[in-house]
């Protein structure tokens, strides 16, 4: 009998803010932020679907902080709420100083994921409750 697919509720990426990724002010560009964080979105909601998914919508992100050149920078994703075909997924920019080890939370926001089937239709996938621990 096969095993049921493992349906992770994370996915964390780390990029490093090279001199292409900055603006005038030596700060990462919010345009590749939010690439980076739907980037993470997608990887998450891929991962817990099985199947192809594609973004739906990107709201209330918050730049709380600069994140300067040379800082490396943990995108973490999270499911947090599951639909019928659609998928809440929360993410997360932390920055880190490489050579004082100092951590700060500098962005956040949601993205909203739908599950397509192979014709590109919203397809159903399974409820968050149904996810084993």
């Amino acid at each position: 009998m096969p095993s049921e697919p493992v349906r992770p509720l994370e996915a964390k990426l780390q990029e490093i803010v090279f001199p292409d990724h900055a603006n005038h002010l030596g700060t990462l560009f919010g345009g590749q932020a939010l690439a980076w964080m739907d980037k993470a979105a997608f990887i998450a909601a891929s991962r817990y679907a099985r199947r192809t998914v594609v973004t739906a919508r990107s709201e209330q992100v918050d730049f709380r902080l600069p994140i300067r050149q040379g800082q490396l920078v943990e995108v973490l994703a999270r499911i947090v709420e599951v639909g019928r075909s659609s998928m809440q997924v929360e993410v997360e920019l932390i920055a880190e100083d490489l050579l004082g080890g100092e951590r700060e939370l500098c962005t956040r926001g949601r993205f909203t994921m739908i599950a397509l089937d192979g014709r590109g239709r919203p397809t159903g996938i399974p409820a968050l409750s149904e996810h084993p621990p």
